[in-house]
């Protein structure tokens, strides 16, 4: 329990000393005006207040990453608390802000456009891949995991290919009205649901003096397989997501002045980070063990899991509640994850979203492939998208080097977590069954020899930007804006 206290007092002392650092060395410029107001379109760009934003910012990027992987993170034992704690304050959060943030300066640009810019123009392609197989995965991800728990609360009672169609028609209605509709007007409440369950199960976990075990050497680790990288790729949303890269531009273009940033983006990952300590607390003590957890877990997903500790440490009423504060996250998630890709794509071809038929031409398409993907297993997906997830953090990572190289400020900030993911996302592919499946010392070396590759590209890309710093910084403000 003491493990448990400390890890989430570091979490809240992080944005209070680490997360007001970074803000304070980005420096966020109030006279500047956002998109959200020289950009203003009616349907994305659309100036909202600061707590609307943080809770839209929160749902967006807690999808079932900070339950699920958690859950099957907690295999690994404490060690697990480590990633969740060292990786939010000092990976996810800076990721998170920095893709936020310079997103504002950049129109309100999305990822594969802020990596041709940053990167080179050979990225973007790559990127725009990248990025929109993540978000469609995430999309089919997260319509059938919170299908599966609404069927199994309703006890079976209505099919679950008709709660699929239901989730399928929410998610369509949010990708295509503008964002203050659906997204501005529910994700307030939907937002006290997430919060209601999640207090209730840290305080229930501490109130029954649950056997939350404490980190020593001995019980660190008690799993076989390699924490280096699988943790890494188990344990995303609730430590370091780039998934949340995808999400903080749609924010980006609705925050009203750039020093709400840090509340929005680096805060909201904190309290992501807080949300997935208490899903790992409850998964490592309250299934007997870690035999009793994998035993669990090997019956199905990780819902199983959320259901069973939701029901016997909140009883049936209010564990329901949790149950349905669960659900929220990934309807959040999902929703959001297809109205970013209709964005990405609309960028990519310079398509005006302001006309109706245009947002259902891009949207329809998108809709009919994840409908495809629903008819393939579920674990399968999860892999692919860990590693697509992984891969997108990086590219963010780089990104925010590469700004923070230019702006002449302290990149090793985003320097050393980039390095840091780079070494796993190389080695993860070289050594995982979706990847080469390589002997792990091998995947080792290859990920060294692969990391050092990339900085040398990155090194050669920098020496050629330097000296078009004013071009790359800082979109330029408008002439009405000015005046």
């Amino acid at each position: 329990m003491i493990t448990f206290f400390i890890s989430i007092i570091l979490l809240i002392v992080g944005y209070f000393t680490y997360g007001k650092y970074i803000d304070k060395m980005f420096g966020p410029k109030n006279d500047r005006p956002t998109p959200a107001h020289d950009q203003t379109d009616g349907v994305d760009y659309i100036p909202m207040s600061t707590p609307k934003n943080s809770m839209i910012q929160l749902l967006n990027i807690a999808g079932v990453g900070p339950i699920f992987g958690p859950i099957m993170g907690a295999l690994y034992g404490p060690v697990a608390f480590i990633w969740i704690v060292i990786g939010s304050i000092f990976a996810g959060a800076v990721h998170d802000y920095l893709t936020g943030m310079i997103s504002i300066r950049n129109k309100g640009a999305h990822l594969p456009a802020l990596a041709s810019k940053f990167l080179g123009d050979g990225m973007k392609h790559v990127v725009n891949l990248f990025t929109l197989l993540l978000l469609v995965l995430v999309g089919t991800v997260f319509v059938t995991s919170p299908a599966i728990l609404l069927h199994s609360l309703m006890d079976g009672r209505i099919a679950l290919g008709i709660i699929l169609a239901v989730i399928f028609l929410y998610y369509f209605l949010s990708t295509i009205l503008p964002i203050d509709k659906i997204i501005g007007t529910i994700y307030p409440f939907l937002g006290a649901i997430l919060l209601i369950s999640a207090i209730g199960i840290g305080f229930r976990l501490v109130q029954t003096g649950a056997p939350i075990p404490e980190l020593t050497l001995s019980n660190m680790h008690p799993d076989n397989a390699p924490i280096f990288p699988l943790l890494f790729f188990t344990i995303t949303c609730g430590a370091l997501s780039g998934f949340h890269a995808t999400q903080s531009p749609i924010i980006s273009r609705t925050t009203q002045k750039e020093s709400n940033g840090r509340q929005i983006f680096y805060g909201m990952m904190i309290a992501e980070g807080v949300i997935a300590m208490v899903w790992a607390a409850a998964a490592m003590s309250m299934f007997d063990g870690y035999g009793g957890l994998s035993q669990v877990l090997a019956q199905g997903e990780a819902a199983l899991v959320v259901s069973e500790a939701s029901t016997l440490l909140l009883g049936s009423v209010f564990g329901t509640i949790a149950i349905l504060g669960v659900i929220v996250l990934p309807i959040t998630s999902g929703d959001t994850a297809f109205r970013s890709a209709r964005m990405i794509v609309a960028d990519y071809f310079s398509i005006s979203q302001q006309k109706y038929w245009k947002r259902f031409a891009i949207a329809v398409p998108m809709f009919v492939i994840s409908y495809g993907l629903t008819q393939i297993d579920f674990t399968i997906l999860w892999r692919y998208f860990s590693w697509a997830n992984q891969m997108t953090s990086v590219i963010a990572l780089w990104v925010g080097v590469m700004y923070l190289l230019l702006a002449k400020k302290n990149h090793w900030v985003a320097t050393i977590p980039a390095i840091f993911m780079t070494f796993n996302v190389v080695t993860y592919i070289l050594y995982a069954q979706i990847g080469f499946g390589l002997d792990l010392n091998v995947s080792y070396a290859g990920g060294v020899v692969g990391t050092i590759l990339w900085i040398a590209y990155f090194y050669r890309i920098y020496r050629k930007t330097v000296g078009q710093e004013d071009f790359l910084l800082d979109y330029p403000i408008p002439a009405k804006a000015k005046a």
